[in-house]
C-alpha cells in the first residue's frame, strides 16, 4: 500500500475522533456528574501514559522512584517546572551513579 493511503486513514481516524462528540452531544451538558467525568479524562489519561513512562525510562525501577518522589514533593511546594523536572533528573542520575 502506499503512504498516502495510510495518511489518508490516519487523517479520516483522526477526524471522526474529533467530530463524534460534536455530532452527539450537540446541546450543553447540564447532568454535574457527566460534565465532572469529562472534565476529568484528559488528566487520567495524560497519567495513564506518563506513569508507565516514568518507571521504564531509567531502566531500574529505583531511580524512577526516587525521580519521582522528587518531583511530586518539588511540584506539591509550587516550584516551576524547570525546578522540578532538574532536580528529579538529577535525583535519578545521582541514585543511579549510587546503585
Amino acid at each position: 500500500m502506499s503512504i498516502a493511503l495510510y495518511i489518508a486513514v490516519m487523517a479520516l481516524v483522526t477526524y471522526l475522533i474529533r467530530m463524534v462528540p460534536f455530532t452527539f452531544f450537540r446541546r450543553r451538558i447540564n447532568s454535574r456528574f457527566l460534565r465532572s467525568f469529562l472534565f476529568y479524562i484528559p488528566y487520567a489519561v495524560l497519567s495513564a501514559m506518563t506513569i508507565p513512562a516514568i518507571f521504564y525510562s531509567t531502566g531500574d525501577v529505583i531511580t524512577a522512584a526516587v525521580g519521582t518522589v522528587i518531583a511530586v514533593v518539588l511540584a506539591y511546594f509550587g516550584l516551576p517546572l524547570i525546578v522540578v523536572a532538574l532536580a528529579a533528573s538529577a535525583g535519578a542520575l545521582i541514585t543511579g551513579f549510587l546503585i
